[in-house]
């Protein structure tokens, strides 16, 4: 399969929630030239606007952070502590080579914990906590180390995209680089048939969703658009041991999942349901009893409420360094983006 060269870029840009740099700068690259408007703001998210004078206005919103480490302490032979940023499973951090982003450039390292030759019986069996796990440099004293990084860097994992089978493929970030291309991807498609165009269409890349959707806060609040629709991944429960009758059943290739629920505008929902249906685009339903834990939680109730949707992009092995998703549902994703911005008439509204 013939990779987009945009996702293919997003994905190997580190972004550890709070340091989005390098994501950032390939937002800028690939939409800042066919945005009508594009601007940044003070938590780091992109905006990408289309048809400035459009009616109704819709929000498309994926975040470009992902999930790292921070470096918390170097002791006297120079190894580095750390806390996570996002949420991590503890139990597959050690052994694992890290990029750590510092001032001076991209250095080097390797997670490590006592081998399990070294552990008792009863110690082979608990998850280590962070503080029994650290990050080595190869280097002999805290002095060397100090000369590389400092208190305060950020780090994620020495893994990038690659595909595996067909069009399946594993990353250390689809989460969120796929929700954020999905939506980004979309205005790029939009802007190259504006005159069917009626809605204003912004794309925004959000930062920090992993510490608490804070770049969705500001950025629903800031645009206060008519509709909204937050494209996160969703899980891929037909792996072995998942319990459909706990988690819902969501295939891997079966296409986007939309969201049903109280965190979900109703009238958002079956336009998305409808036009998956009228463009065959193949979908799957999740009903979530509760806020989601994307950033459609907190677009939905910015200002005095945005008519919300969320879409789900299939995933197996979530939070960790080797995600995997069918990227056949990433474009069917960014299909149905693309229908709905162009179903839009003026003066429709998401009150019911």
């Amino acid at each position: 399969m013939s990779v987009p060269e945009f996702l293919n870029e997003l994905l190997d840009a580190r972004s550890p929630t709070g340091h989005e740099y390098e994501a950032q700068a390939v937002v800028d690259k690939w939409v800042e030239p066919i945005a009508d408007s594009y601007r940044k703001d003070i938590m780091g998210n992109r905006f990408a606007t289309l048809n400035l004078e459009g009616d109704p206005s819709v929000l498309f919103a994926g975040h470009i952070d992902e999930l790292g480490l921070l470096i918390t302490y170097i002791d006297d032979k120079g190894f580095l502590y750390f806390e996570t940023l996002g949420g991590h499973d503890l139990s597959i951090i050690s052994g694992r080579r890290v990029s750590i982003l510092t001032a001076k450039g991209v250095v080097k390292g390797v997670t490590g914990k006592r081998a399990i030759h070294l552990m008792t019986p009863e110690d082979r069996k608990k998850v280590p906590q962070t503080h029994q796990i650290w990050i080595d440099l190869g280097v002999q004293s805290k002095e060397e180390a100090e000369a590389l990084v400092s208190i305060g860097d950020a780090c994620v994992y020495d893994q990038s995209f690659e595909l595996i089978n067909g069009t399946i493929g594993v990353a250390r970030a689809f989460d969120d680089k796929a929700g954020a291309y999905a939506v980004l991807e979309a205005l790029r498609r939009l802007s190259e048939d504006k005159q069917s165009l009626k809605a204003k269409v912004i794309s925004v890349a959000t930062t920090q969703e992993e510490i608490g959707t804070r770049g969705a806060i500001t950025a629903a609040f800031s645009e206060n658009p008519d509709f909204a629709i937050a494209v996160d991944v969703g899980h891929a429960t037909d792996s072995p041991d998942c319990d459909a009758r706990k988690y819902g059943k969501f295939v891997q290739g079966g296409g986007p999942i939309i969201c049903k629920g109280p965190n979900i505008n109703p009238i958002v929902f079956d336009k998305l349901k409808s036009l998956a249906e009228k463009e065959s685009i193949p979908y799957q339903v999740e009903a979530d009893a509760r806020p989601t834990g994307t950033d459609a939680r907190v677009i939905q109730v910015a200002q005095s409420g945005i008519a919300t949707g969320l879409l789900s992009i299939p995933l197996r092995y979530m939070h960790t360094p080797s995600e995997m998703v069918d990227l056949n549902d990433i474009e069917n994703t960014v299909k149905l983006l693309v229908a709905f911005a162009l179903s839009l008439k003026k003066g429709e509204h998401g009150v019911w």
